[in-house]
């Protein structure tokens, strides 16, 4: 039925099920998959603890160890598993339309992800990328609680 699925990844722990369920899921199907892992841009301004005393290079190399971190874990565990596996990592200050876009450009034809990643204030302020995903996509999502 689905033959190339895109599982975007936070790194959170219900993101990470999301990565595990998702393999498994593309092993059934005999699809391959594409893990993505999204960024946001340095801002100067910002509600993160951890980017307050950041410069512009220490938060990119942050993101950037960040996400290396996130994508070789899913390649490992999609490698132990037999599947198949790209990892990509965009920066983008839309996290949910470049979930939206990565599966468009490589073809996916469903949407793995977990339902919620970021918590407190900052999911607030920024709202669920999972609802704007499921708003917006006209690629089917399937949505890990």
């Amino acid at each position: 039925m689905y033959k190339s699925i895109l599982i975007p990844t936070d790194g959170s722990d219900l993101a990470q099920k999301a990565v595990r369920d998702g393999i498994s899921l593309s092993k059934a199907m005999d699809a391959k998959v594409t893990v993505l892992t999204v960024t946001t841009p340095f801002h100067i301004f910002t509600t993160d603890p951890q980017s307050i005393e950041d410069t512009r290079p220490e938060y990119n190399e942050r993101m950037e160890r960040h996400a290396a971190t996130i994508l070789q874990a899913a390649a490992n565990a999609a490698k132990v598993s037999g599947v198949a596996c790209e990892t990509v990592h965009v920066e983008h200050e839309h996290p949910y339309q470049a979930i939206i876009d990565t599966a468009t450009s490589r073809g996916c034809d469903l949407i793995d992800m977990a339902s919620h990643g970021r918590h407190g204030v900052s999911a607030m302020l920024i709202g669920s990328e999972t609802l704007k995903v499921l708003t917006h996509s006209k690629i089917p999502v399937l949505v890990h609680h």
